[in-house]
């Protein structure tokens, strides 16, 4: 009988940094190593997405389009990845259908070739324009289930929006645990009912958050998962990924077939390995980032949610309130329907807890955001809101059942005005409509060396002549 084949996809690139050192890697790290990696046999390379287009634009001064170009005149045998917000694409908002499209066309002509897609409360709705463009120009799309639990996120409700999205034209499906949650015998029974009831490929992602993902690769493997995603050993672990090579070591030994050259993942991880001990030196990456964080597993809270929660009430001088703030979270999650706690309903339910529990008052103080959740232009909630709390969110507003693009007009025409003074292409359309401050800031220095030199003013007066 031949071995069971595993593909690994790194996400050094992406993820692998964007959970250890805030996306903060440039294109010159990674420049050196892409003929190696190219080489190295993953099934695929994370490279963008998430939020690299941010990092480059705000921190990095780089063209997060031009970076992606590089990556694949570099990268020409492995099949570059990326992750995908639905229809938020790479923000947290939702964007109208012409913008989705245009950007999902743009990602694959600039180089992408399977793009990763989710939606914050797995409503498919959010999902529709994305998966009908990356299949009408030629990519590979990879629908996603947003892992959570509660009484509601059984196996047989994930099976269920598993063969939705496979029905609806998923090439591939990734079980995304963005909180390190899945525990081994739960990826065991989830992956094994997945491959009874698809056929398509599974991928299965996890964060090391909690001290159990490698136990749960190794689970979901036995089970059947076709790919698991890892990190190459310097950027791996913590709020990232399990590493690379402890993977491949432990699959090869268990009698599993993977292609990954373990010499080239080994010298990949010596190239990396300055680099993550730069970032450490210059406090880029954060010892705390490190820490296996149990508590996540009673919490449901991402390893990042968690550490941004504890900035937060210190920054207020109330870090003694991060227990209460924790206890209040599942509670807020339960008000709002269970949402899934990933970006960007992670960082809207923490902050609503952190008011709660400050204010003296649950829902005294409530965000702008909480209010158009309910109202439901995120989507719909997995479980249905009490009628009792939407009234005390919104009032006596009706909350929208439409899928929330439906009432978005077309934006291009507008980006297109607003920035054809600094805008070239396309893809520089999509960087100011994506992101209007930074997009605007990176366009204008790049076509004005004089754009953001602050305009003084010279006294030209002379004293008279006194002779």
């Amino acid at each position: 009988m031949s071995k069971q084949k595993v593909g690994i996809m790194e996400t050094v690139l992406r993820d692998g940094q964007q959970s250890l050192i805030a996306t903060r890697m440039p294109i010159s790290d990674m420049l050196p190593i892409l003929d190696k990696m190219d080489h190295a046999g993953y099934h695929s390379m994370e490279v963008w997405g998430g939020a690299t287009f941010d990092s480059c634009l705000r921190y990095l001064n780089e063209d997060p389009w031009e970076r992606l170009r590089t990556i694949r005149k570099h990268v020409k045998h492995t099949k570059l990845q990326m992750l995908l917000r639905g229809q938020n694409i790479l923000g947290y908002k939702n964007y109208a259908d012409d913008v989705v499209e245009t950007f999902v066309k743009k990602s694959i002509e600039n180089g992408i070739d399977i793009i990763r897609m989710f939606d914050a409360l797995n409503d498919t709705r959010n999902l529709e324009t994305a998966l009908a463009a990356t299949k009408k120009y030629g990519g590979h799309a990879q629908m996603t289930i947003s892992y959570t639990t509660s009484e509601f996120h059984t196996i047989p409700y994930y099976v269920k929006l598993a063969k939705e999205m496979e029905t609806m034209g998923a090439d591939s499906l990734c079980i995304k645990d963005m909180a390190g949650i899945l525990t081994p015998q739960r990826a065991f029974d989830l992956v094994s009912e997945l491959k009874a009831s698809l056929s398509i490929p599974i991928e299965v992602h996890t964060h090391a958050t909690s001290g159990i993902a490698d136990m749960t690769y190794i689970k979901a493997v036995e089970a059947g998962a076709d790919i698991i995603d890892t990190a190459s050993s310097p950027f791996a672990g913590g709020t990232s990924q399990p590493a690379t090579e402890s993977m491949l070591v432990a699959l090869r030994d268990l009698g599993y077939d993977v292609d990954v050259d373990a010499t080239l993942a080994a010298e990949i991880a010596e190239y990396f390995a300055p680099i993550r001990d730069r970032f450490r030196e210059d406090g880029g990456l954060n010892p705390k980032v490190m820490d296996v964080q149990p508590k996540s597993l009673r919490y449901q809270v991402p390893g990042g949610m968690l550490s941004n929660l504890l900035a937060q009430l210190k920054d207020a001088g109330q870090e003694d309130l991060y227990e209460q703030v924790l206890d209040e979270v599942p509670k807020v999650r339960a008000d709002l329907g269970f949402p899934p706690l990933v970006t960007p309903l992670s960082q809207m339910v923490g902050t609503q807890a952190l008011m709660n529990v400050m204010s003296g008052e649950r829902y005294k103080l409530i965000p702008n955001e909480i209010k158009d959740y309910v109202r439901g232009l995120y989507g719909r909630p997995p479980v249905a809101i009490a009628p009792e709390m939407v009234k005390k969110i919104i009032g006596d507003e009706k909350p929208i059942t439409s899928r929330p693009a439906d009432s978005i007009a077309p934006q291009l025409p507008q980006f297109e005005a607003d920035i054809k003074q600094y805008a070239h292409s396309m893809e520089d359309v999509l960087i100011y409509g994506l992101f209007p401050d930074q997009g605007l800031d990176f366009l204008g220095r790049r076509e004005d060396r004089f754009y953001d030199v602050p305009v003084q003013n010279i006294d030209l007066s002379f004293a008279a002549d006194t002779k």
